[in-house]
């Protein structure tokens, strides 16, 4: 199995006083010819957005942007004439295609919002645009893998146009699951978001995360015993083939 860590620390960061962003592969004005992404899986930004602020209207093509609101909710309207909140527990896709135009507001004039905006690169261009959004039940996710996005909507995910299998999965103290890939031929990158957890032999600090091809038949994924909560983590198996 070939790994490849990827510490918090080492990630892009951009402050514009009302977003704080951390980039895990070259964006905007942040760009490291070595990190240019993983597989298909293009951006990753881990954002902090001030009350009331947030990204005017601007385009997007050929590009699938999933939106996993962490604490508050994304106030969202773009060219389909979609209009939305996404509320923490919800997740948002949008195919955009041969074209799209949104934007992207803290729904809150009070509380920070929080959130992940990930793009995929599609296996198919210039599709007609499209916009969807669901809430997780989070108790479905506690020791066992919740599928959130994957290119045929099974067990009531949301698809995307790409054989992409995002999953999330909060694990109590303690506890050790075994990830089996979708596809062998796919890429698993493994995000924690709030503890420290193992996967294999290699610990992950909070957002810290980790590559892997997927030559193996598991990933062994284990919370520290000594954690007072659970460990919530989020795993994107892409296609390494651009």
């Amino acid at each position: 199995m070939n790994k490849y860590f990827h510490p918090a620390s080492g990630r892009g960061y951009a402050d514009h006083d009302w977003l704080r962003s951390y980039h895990s592969f070259s964006f905007a004005n942040y760009y490291n010819p070595e990190m240019m992404g993983f597989g298909t899986l293009r951006v990753i930004n881990d954002d902090w957005i001030a009350p009331g602020k947030g990204f005017g209207t601007h385009p997007h093509r050929n590009m699938e942007i999933i939106t996993i609101p962490l604490t508050g909710a994304v106030k969202h309207e773009d060219t389909l004439g979609s209009s939305a909140v996404v509320k923490a527990g919800e997740v948002q896709v949008m195919s955009a295609g041969r074209g799209v135009a949104h934007s992207e507001f803290n729904a809150s004039q009070s509380e920070e919002l929080t959130l992940f905006q990930i793009w995929v690169l599609p296996n198919k261009h210039n599709v007609e645009p499209r916009y969807d959004q669901k809430e997780f039940d989070e108790t479905e996710r506690q020791n066992k893998f919740q599928l959130i996005v994957s290119p045929d909507g099974r067990d009531g995910s949301l698809f995307i146009h790409q054989d992409a299998y995002f999953s999330r999965i909060d694990l109590t103290p303690g506890k050790k699951v075994s990830y089996r890939p979708y596809s062998s031929r796919n890429g698993l990158y493994c995000l924690s978001i709030n503890e420290n957890i193992l996967i294999q032999d290699q610990p992950l600090a909070p957002r810290d995360a980790l590559g892997t091809d997927l030559s193996t038949e598991e990933i062994l994924i284990s919370n520290d015993k000594e954690s007072t909560s659970h460990a919530s983590v989020l795993l994107m198996e892409v296609p390494l083939s651009v």
